[in-house]
């Protein structure tokens, strides 16, 4: 057995695990609270998903000022200052929801979606320390965390959703406030260092960085996948509700949406390892079209717990191909610019999507919500097979 105490790396992974379990299960919780709260508080009932979808544009905004402060004061210094931001995003949330205020729960949404900008960065924390052989596997475990907050999410949402009786909602806001305290006790103890002078200067011009071919493929894989991600998983609880599944029903399917999403975390950085991350990436958008499929076959409970399953399953094969192919595209000193550039674009995308399945859901429904995944796909599929073939034809 690998001992920690002398591989930072194997620890930093195990530590940065624990607390993406930790903020993904807070995460989970407001994603299956977050609509239907808006719905409850908001006149225009097609706005629900505005504050969720401010929440990513706040993340979009965030990522340069998060990647370039933790380059300054270090990865550990900045996590903790993330949790504290999520930690007010729940207070004030929570507070909207109570006194039924919609343009709080807004501003509650862009504090949540800071937060979520500084604790994106820590698959690329776990990265950066790792071997070229280690890497991929230690992206995956770090998400792997996420399968406690598969359960632990939803699970809260159901013992929390009412404990503020008869104000739905705000409870589960205040319970994710105790998950981000425990998380930044976590974070204390991960050992990576502040980057050295030489890996804060020099590299080449972004422009010409993102003008590479596995570059562009890496993150359209990223920003798509996630993307038609949350277009779907972020309607479900709306659709669900109009299909009449009680609010259980929709933490059920949720719950099991996160397993999809994070159970393979823990060999799918063993298969890009064997098969080629650009492999991977394909795997995922076929899976995804076959959740389009099983979604829109029908609105039985099945159907919708077997098309969620299959979202994250492709999302899984989608994001960590394209993370793991990010990471040959550039040098340590570009590496704070080019991954806040990548999560920029892919939570430009996440928002855009968050704030249209609201409107798609309430104004077209369910079938057009998922009809809507096939265009971005087919893109990326396009791409990825451009680069495949592009060796050959050059």
């Amino acid at each position: 057995m690998t001992d920690t105490r002398r591989d930072p790396t194997r620890k930093n992974v195990l530590m940065l695990a624990i607390c993406q379990a930790l903020v993904m299960s807070g995460a989970t919780l407001v994603y299956t609270v977050s609509a239907l709260a808006g719905y409850m508080i908001a006149e225009d009932k097609s706005l629900a998903t505005l504050p969720l979808a401010c929440q990513f544009v706040a993340t979009m905004c965030s990522t340069f000022p998060a990647s370039f402060l933790m380059r300054r004061i270090g990865r550990r210094a900045g996590f903790t200052i993330g949790q504290f931001f999520g930690i007010a995003g729940c207070v004030v949330s929570a507070l909207a929801v109570y006194h039924a205020l919609f343009e709080m729960l807004i501003f509650g949404g862009v504090l949540l979606g800071i937060h979520n900008a500084f604790w994106q960065y820590y698959r690329f924390a776990a990265a950066d320390t790792a071997s070229d052989a280690f890497r991929s596997r230690a992206i995956s475990y770090v998400l792997a965390g996420g399968v406690i907050a598969a359960f632990v999410g939803p699970e809260l949402s159901k013992l929390s959703v009412d404990y503020f009786a008869p104000v739905r909602f705000a409870g589960s806001y205040a319970a994710t406030v105790f998950l981000l305290l425990i998380a930044i006790v976590m974070l204390q103890f991960i050992d990576i260092p502040k980057p050295s002078p030489e890996e804060t200067r020099g590299g080449r011009p972004l422009a010409e960085i993102a003008r590479q071919p596995m570059f562009i493929v890496a993150v359209l894989a990223a920003m798509f996948g996630y993307g038609v991600m949350n277009l779907v998983m972020s309607a479900t609880p709306l659709a669900m509700a109009a299909c009449n599944h009680d609010f259980d029903d929709t933490a059920f399917v949720i719950e099991w949406h996160t397993v999809g999403m994070f159970a393979p975390s823990f060999f799918t950085g063993h298969l890009v390892r064997r098969f080629g991350a650009l492999n991977i990436i394909m795997a995922g958008i076929a899976i995804m079209f076959v959740c389009i499929a099983v979604n829109l076959s029908g609105i039985a409970l099945w159907q919708f717990w077997t098309g969620l399953v299959l979202l994250g399953l492709g999302w899984n094969f989608m994001f960590i191909g394209g993370t793991t192919l990010l990471t040959e595209t550039y040098a340590p000193s570009e590496r704070a610019k080019v991954q806040a550039l990548n999560d920029f674009l892919v939570f430009s995308t996440v928002s855009i999507a968050v704030f249209s399945s609201g409107a798609l859901q309430h104004l077209f429904g369910w079938t057009w919500v998922n009809v809507a995944m096939i265009a971005p796909m087919a893109i990326v599929l396009g791409a990825t097979i451009w680069l495949r073939v592009r060796p050959a034809t050059a």
